[in-house]
Parts: C-alpha cells; structure tokens; sequence
C-alpha cells in the first residue's frame, strides 16, 4: 500500500513533528511504501498562482518543481494522512495552500460545471487527519462546530474521491504531560495501523 503523510508544522520539535514519525515508523514497519513530507522543512510553495486557480479546466501543468512532484505522487497513492495543529479553526497556510494547489483539477477531481457535482479522481479511498488542539473538545464544539471536521470530511475529501474519512484530535496539548503525550503517540500509531489493516 502506497501511503502519502504530510506534515504542516513550522516548528521542528513540535509535538506534531513526533505524531508525524511515530505514523511514518508504524506505516513502514507494517510493510507500507511511504511518502512523507514535512511541507514546511521542504519549503512547499502555498501560494497559488492565477492560472491555477479555475475549478472547472484541467489546471496547467505546474511550473514549480515541488508543485508538480506532489501532483504526481497523490495520484498514486493509496491513503493520505495529515498532521497538523488546529490554528484558527484552519489548517496551517502551508497545508492550505498544498490543497488548493495539488488537489486541482484534473489531478484531483473533474468538474463539468461550475455548479455541477465533482467525480473524484484520487485513488486515495481513505484518510487519516490527526490533528493538535489547545481548545477543550466540548468548547470545540458547541462554540465554533468544529470547523476542521468539516472542511476534511465535508469539504475537502470527499470532493476528491476519498470516502473513509477518519480524524483524531489530541488535545490539549500546550499543558499536556509527558504520560499523555506517550499515550497520544501509541494511539497515532494505531489509528495509522487501522488505516492500513
């Protein structure tokens, strides 16, 4: 199974930096061919030019050698997973401007109208979205309807062809102790484990 893990996070030694190798040894111990990215270590371009910016015409090919690698290994691949912190209720900018420029048309998902509904395109039928939060769960919730459920398993995925959406939040992390962050590290591994299984 070919799996593609992708990690947005600026800071090298973050907790997300630790989730994101506890996934990428447990996928490879299991047998996995794995692509892994650290967008930000990698310099991953977020911006999106003008020309890439239709819905409905396959997008052109990309000029940005990093842009065109990851366009041609999501295709490819098998499952997705994400790391990331929960920052404003949005992925960091570097993941949001992966989406916006790899997952495009004509890679991604085809659109015969504007208005009309998308056929996706990835082989990708599952994804693992494991995110950090300093938002207590219940405040998550009932106060913003937590938005990153909704543009993974709503929005984003689902758009692309990827029909098993799963997603884990640990949280909260800044006050967390070293115990929990053990704990939050072995159940990354099985959620990754059960991605595969």
């Amino acid at each position: 199974m070919r799996v593609g893990v992708y990690l947005a996070h600026p800071r090298p030694g973050s907790f997300n930096h630790a989730v994101f190798d506890a996934v990428v040894d447990e996928l490879r111990e299991r047998g996995c061919r794995v692509v892994a990215h650290d967008l930000c270590a990698e310099g991953f371009p977020p911006v999106a030019s003008a020309e890439e910016t239709g819905t409905v015409s396959s997008a052109p090919d990309a000029d940005d050698p990093h842009v065109a690698l990851h366009r041609r290994e999501v295709s490819a691949l098998d499952a997705l997973v994400f790391v990331h912190p929960n920052w404003w209720g949005m992925p960091p900018a570097v993941l949001t401007g992966w989406v916006q420029r790899v997952l495009v048309p004509g890679v991604a998902y085809k659109l015969g109208t504007a208005d009309g509904e998308p056929a996706g395109l990835l082989n990708a039928g599952r994804a693992l979205v494991l995110n950090t939060s300093d938002t207590p769960g219940e405040r998550e919730e009932s106060e913003f309807g937590d938005p990153l459920q909704k543009v993974w398993a709503a929005c984003v995925l689902p758009y692309v062809g990827v029909a098993d959406v799963r997603r884990t939040v640990f949280r909260t992390v800044t006050d967390s102790t070293d115990a929990a962050r053990q704990a939050w590290l072995r159940q990354a591994r099985q959620e990754a484990a059960a991605l595969v299984g």
